[in-house]
């Protein structure tokens, strides 16, 4: 089983043993072991030349450093964080000696898509179980230098302690435990919420230092030598190419070193193609920039040249008014309408949104021989590693994709486009470069949130109970930027607050109709949840109002008994987030206890003075139960301000309280930018808004001056926090307002003028 190497062992794993370790669970995470050893030790530590590498994910030295491999994206999440922090927690490791290492993209660490807030929620129980197999290897290893049991022994703080007293440190044991058996999964026992370590506690991320400092690396910062700065000119129209171009000005710009041009997808396309165009590579920024503004360029003309996103959207909203494609249907909305002696009716519109993260999307590759690496902030780095093999003709493993830090990203780095045309553009120019999108390019050629518009009625009937509700829902889906035949939207985004409606009421619609794509379209923070929550939650209030009951209370009433929902079983496009409904029930009894808490913690109800109010909504999306109350004050000159927000969150374990909380905080601002300040406008198929002075966010005086959240304690199973902060955010600040003011507020960016 061992083969002499100079001063190593290698140990080689049987075939049963490696079968045995090759997979946990359902996310495919490899366990190849190789083991170095070496006979010199101390009790504390060994030979700090020794790694001891029991799983892909875990490396502890002879020195007894533990070094610890994040495999998904961080953009401000936290998710560098605390995935090893679960790792490091069931490893009792020591966290000040813990090392963090960014994985390259690649499938044997499962999916590293860090998207749809998903990662904690797929990888807790895994990580907890590699960080469980470690521990008892230790524990095991020490045992036997002890001669004893191993339930005598107990890994405590980056040590195994014996009950005696005595101990080994985890370098000591790193080379001991080398030629012991990867144990049975079944042998395996997981640590009690009361041992926890770092798991609900609060923990700052491991990057702060860096970050605050100046030092951590984003997407811009690699120092990749000898790279060329790389622009773009792009067809403001999406689809189209280039009829004709004159590149000799751009060539006389002192710095400036080519002028060619990409072949445009056309449209549709895909996510991952290289949207086209006439690049310039050239010695610097400026010299880049100058040479694009130089260049002479006609477009050609596409299928969306007539686009004019507001007529198009008024014409979405006239189909909202007629009867669509059924969805969801219970009862007969029809006729409990007509015996209703109250009804609630109205129309929401919301814009096309743009990603617009602070650090644009840029790259950087090298391409040479076949081979091509990529440095870039991508948030999946495995389709960014397919889509540029692909663009290349390369194999994959001819490509690596090294992920830096993530300057936010909302899902706009989760698609690999400019990842694609930084590594075509380095095999065209033979340089080594450095791809910027401005943020003009930003604005105008993001993959946008789409445009909506809705309608709904609810009727109430002679009991003063919601008896019937009826919701049409329009807007272009996702998958209509590939596929034109695609009109409606598909099983998920109508599972984002439409069909998924939890509301006891007996006679309901869901219906929709068709919007084809006419831009590129894009997954952003929250999806289809952002509009179905803003238009539900804003009819609730109003539903609160005609039934003349507290808006909390008409919330609890309307969800009646607390019951497990199988939507399943009400609708055949219900889509429960990539998750086994038995395994993540829609719980209404979790929902029902979120509102009552942030109704609770928030004072709701308690006087507010003139031109103040409350406002409160409640959502669960990526199955988390979020409720939100939104404090607003509006001048007479109808300026919103927002003191105070508060949310209650019920997201199963919470991993990492300090994490949640700083994205419930920041999801509150991005939301506030949603509803007060953002909107993209297309007109003769062209974005009109191309940077922060047209599209606008949140400045500090809009964003809530502060933010409270109230974590629910629970042992279900984890879920997502990135997105779930901004559903329930825009409507309750809506509600606020009109509580403040006497407006309802129907169509986004709010405006009282």
């Amino acid at each position: 089983m061992k083969e002499q190497q100079d001063k190593s062992t290698v140990f080689k794993v049987n075939r049963r043993d490696f079968l045995k370790t090759g997979t946990l669970g359902m996310t495919g995470l490899m366990l190849g072991v190789q083991f170095s050893c070496s006979d010199k030790s101390k009790l504390l530590t060994g030979n700090p030349d020794v790694v001891f590498t029991p799983n892909i994910f875990i490396s502890i030295s002879g020195s007894g450093d533990v070094t610890l491999i994040a495999h998904r994206s961080e953009m401000g999440t936290g998710i560098r964080t605390s995935l090893p922090l679960i790792l490091a927690d069931e490893l009792e490791a020591d966290w000040k000696r813990v090392k963090i290492e960014q994985a390259v993209g690649d499938s044997k660490y499962g999916d590293q898509n860090t998207d749809g807030s998903y990662s904690v929620r797929m990888f807790y129980e895994p990580m907890r179980r590699m960080g469980a197999t470690v521990r008892l290897m230790l524990e095991q290893a020490a045992a036997r230098e002890w001669g004893v049991d191993v339930s005598e022994c107990k890994a405590k703080n980056h040590e195994v302690v014996h009950t005696s007293g005595k101990a080994f440190g985890f370098g000591y044991l790193a080379e001991k435990a080398v030629d012991l058996p990867v144990p049975e999964e079944g042998s395996l026992t997981l640590k009690t919420p009361e041992d926890f370590n770092y798991i609900t506690k609060k923990t700052s991320i491991y990057d702060l230092q860096d970050i605050a400092t100046g030092s951590a690396v984003f997407g811009m910062d690699y120092d990749l030598p000898g790279a060329k700065v790389a622009v773009m000119s792009r067809n403001p129209e999406a689809g189209p190419g280039i009829r004709s171009f004159d590149g000799e000005v751009a060539l006389q710009v002192p710095g400036v070193l080519q002028v060619f041009t990409l072949d445009n997808p056309g449209f549709p396309t895909t996510h991952d193609k290289a949207l086209g165009g006439v690049v310039v590579v050239a010695d610097s920024t400026w010299a880049a920039l100058q040479g694009k503004k130089a260049l002479r360029i006609q477009w050609e003309s596409g299928i969306n040249a007539d686009y004019d996103s507001e007529s198009f959207q008024q014409d979405m909203l006239s189909r909202a008014r007629k009867p669509g494609k059924v969805r969801r249907e219970q009862g007969n909305v029809t006729e409990a309408m007509s015996r209703a002696v109250k009804t609630v009716e109205g129309e929401y519109l919301v814009p096309h949104l743009a990603h617009a993260p602070m650090e644009t999307p840029c790259a950087q590759a090298l391409v040479t021989d076949n081979v091509c690496e990529v440095w870039a902030p991508v948030q999946d780095p495995q389709w960014t590693r397919r889509a540029v093999a692909a663009a290349l003709g390369f194999d994959e493993d001819s490509v690596k994709v090294n992920v830096t830090l993530l300057g936010g990203a909302f899902g706009r780095k989760s698609k690999p486009d400019f990842a694609v045309e930084a590594a075509l553009i380095s095999r065209q120019s033979g340089f080594p470069v450095k791809l910027l999108w401005t943020r003009e390019d930003d604005i105008q050629h993001d993959f946008l949130h789409f445009l909506s518009a809705q309608y709904l009625k609810v009727g109430i009937d002679e009991n003063n109970r919601v008896n019937a509700w009826l919701h049409r829902t329009v807007f272009p889906p996702i998958g209509g930027t590939s596929n034109l035949s695609e009109k409606e939207p598909s099983g998920f985004e109508v599972s984002m607050g439409h069909v998924d409606n939890p509301f006891d009421i007996p006679n309901m619609s869901c219906e929709t109709q068709e919007a084809p794509a006419k831009v590129r379209i894009g997954w952003l923070r929250s999806v289809a949840n952002i509009h179905h929550g803003f238009a539900v939650g804003c009819t609730l209030d109003e539903v609160a109002e005609a039934r003349g009951v507290d808006p909390a209370q008409n919330l609890i009433e309307l969800l009646g008994a607390d019951r497990k929902i199988d939507f399943g079983a009400l609708t055949a496009d219900f889509w429960n987030y990539n998750e086994k409904i038995e395994e993540f029930p829609w719980d209404t009894a979790r929902f029902r206890n979120v509102i009552e808490v942030v109704r609770d913690k928030s004072g709701w109800g308690k006087s507010m003075p003139k031109g103040s109010g409350m406002g409160i909504a409640a959502h669960r999306s990526f199955l988390t139960y979020v409720a939100c109350v939104v404090e607003v004050t509006v001048d007479d000159k109808g300026q919103i301000r927002i003191p105070m927000v508060h949310y209650a969150v019920d997201c199963g374990v919470p991993v990492n309280p300090e994490r949640i909380k700083s994205q419930f905080e920041g999801g509150a601002a991005f939301a506030a930018s949603l509803a007060l300040k953002s909107r993209i406008s297309v007109k003769g198929g062209k974005v009109e808004q191309d940077n922060f002075d047209g599209y606008q966010v949140a400045r500090i005086t809009d964003a809530p001056y502060d933010t409270l959240v109230h974590i629910v304690e629970s042992s279900e199973k984890p879920t997502g926090v990135g997105e779930p902060p901004v559903p329930p955010f825009i409507p309750a600040l809506c509600n606020a307002i009109y509580a403040a003011t006497g407006k309802r507020i129907r169509q986004l960016p709010i405006s009282l003028g």
